[in-house]
């Protein structure tokens, strides 16, 4: 999308312009969660990979998870890893 604009190619005292679009790609899932089973009191690292980089927001059924001692929220490039520390059968 950077890309988008006018171009021109000039020759002496004539041009030619064109104007460029770009449209955007949807981000899609290379690669989803996978469902995990682990002990209480132990933690998880729930990953995924997307097609480009693009903001996520974890949730838990509806409730938006912030980053905490509990939960640890990382993103480098286009994975996203969520960590649950300290699971309780409450987190299932």
């Amino acid at each position: 999308e950077n890309d988008a604009g006018d171009y021109t190619c000039v020759c002496g005292d004539k041009q030619s312009t064109a104007s460029l679009t770009v449209h955007a790609l949807p981000v899609l899932f290379k690669e989803e969660l996978k469902n995990e089973e682990v002990l209480e009191g132990a933690s998880v690292s729930l990953r995924c990979e997307l097609t480009k980089a693009a903001p996520v927001q974890w949730k838990i059924g509806s409730k938006v998870l912030k980053a905490s001692d509990k939960y640890q929220m990382r993103q480098p490039g286009t994975s996203a890893e969520l960590v649950i520390h300290d699971l309780e059968v409450e987190d299932a």
